[in-house]
């Protein structure tokens, strides 16, 4: 059981690093004013959907603790996140505060992660 859930934080990962790279390679387009959403940051937010969900289920068939306020709070950032990202995702600009807004969301997401234990 460990192997995959450590499986699944390595895809969980990789779906934060899609997600905070999209943003982070188009930081100089956001300070002109062109910045978009790129495919690679929803498919890293949809990732990130996914393979949490799979990972609390997983921790929880292994009998361990699950902090359920932490993932609540997390999935609720990750759902605003994503609901952004998918409904702009075809436009060719998006507000610079709307995209900073992600790019502070899913920031917070791994701060969160990392220190509220």
């Amino acid at each position: 059981m460990d192997v995959l859930i450590h499986l699944f934080v390595a895809l969980h990962i990789i779906g934060i690093a899609a997600l905070l790279g999209g943003f982070l390679t188009q930081m100089k387009a956001m300070g002109e004013g062109t910045a978009r959403f790129g495919p690679a940051m929803l498919h890293g937010a949809f990732t990130m959907l996914v393979t949490g969900v799979i990972l609390v289920g997983l921790n929880q068939a292994d009998d361990q603790t699950v902090n359920n306020i932490k993932i609540g709070v997390k999935l609720a950032l990750l759902i605003v996140i994503l609901g952004l990202v998918y409904v702009k995702r075809d436009e060719e600009k998006v507000d610079k505060g709307l995209f900073g807004l992600v790019g502070g969301l899913t920031t917070a997401n791994v701060f969160i992660a990392v220190l509220w234990t």
